[in-house]
């Protein structure tokens, strides 16, 4: 954990302790929860602690009392925990609940085939945007992230749209989050957000052309659910190679955007 990561924690932690209604010990034990990542099979105490930022002792009590509740399970052979099936039937249950997923995928699996790479709709989590649907085109170099993947949210075309379709009170601490755990990506990072947002406010979609990652280009579209208010995010991306600017910007893109206002002329009738 970086110092300045270290001094966020400290001062969250003073925060949460001058809120009465807050619990601390639910919080933490979220925390734990939520430090196990897609590509995770498995997490040691001292993994998470250093994930959390927490003590090891305090680690340990929660990794205990979450395996007694069942969102853990320990594995004696290698002295780790990995989640159990108790967080799964809450993240099925949420996902179950989410109406726009399934209004969102025959439209979504309509524009893969067309595109043949991969068409993905995704929610905010912190410095994240978290993959709740995905749709494959055929082509056999389809990026093959799936449901529940975590992508960057400052450096990605579906979470740049994100940051640029929420009020500015809103984007800020996000903003201040990726600063302070990347200080030394942050001036790259925010010369892209900025050029992101001037494509997203003149053709409503924003780009990421190997800013994530070298080998992949995609755009990126937000969408609002009229009946909650909620921006998530699409996202249309692939090989590099199969996806050339001009194609995202002159196509794909209008494309994406076509697709998300129909999701939410849907949900605007349901």
């Amino acid at each position: 954990m970086t110092e300045s990561e270290e001094s966020r924690t400290e001062e969250t932690q003073t925060e949460e302790t001058q809120d009465r209604q807050f619990v601390v010990a639910l919080s933490r034990g979220l925390e734990v929860l939520r430090c196990f990542r897609a590509n995770d099979a498995m997490l040691g105490n001292q993994e998470i602690a250093a994930r959390t930022g927490l003590p090891k002792p305090t680690i340990s009590r929660l990794t205990y009392t979450l395996t007694k509740l069942g969102y853990l399970i320990y594995i004696d052979r290698y002295s780790k925990y990995k989640l159990g099936t108790a967080v799964l039937s809450l993240g099925y249950t949420a996902l179950a609940g989410m109406d726009i997923r399934h209004v969102a995928r025959p439209l979504m699996q309509e524009l893969a085939d067309y595109s043949d790479v991969a068409v993905s709709l995704g929610s905010h989590d912190r410095t994240s945007m978290i993959y709740v649907e995905s749709c494959r085109g055929k082509g056999a170099l389809t990026i093959r992230l799936s449901v529940g993947s975590r992508i960057p949210v400052a450096t990605t075309a579906m979470g740049r749209a994100f940051l640029a379709a929420i009020p500015e009170a809103e984007r800020n601490p996000i903003l201040d989050e990726v600063r302070t755990r990347h200080p030394d990506d942050w001036p790259r990072i925010k010369l892209g957000l900025e050029r992101a947002f001037r494509e997203y406010a003149t053709r409503g979609f924003t780009m990421s052309v190997g800013d994530w990652q070298s080998d992949v280009h995609a755009v990126g579209v937000a969408l609002t659910n009229p009946a909650t208010g909620t921006v998530v995010a699409l996202n249309c991306g692939g090989a590099a190679f199969l996806l050339s600017r001009e194609r995202l910007e002159g196509d794909l893109g209008p494309r994406l955007v076509a697709v998300a206002r129909k999701i939410e002329a849907a949900l605007g009738r349901r």
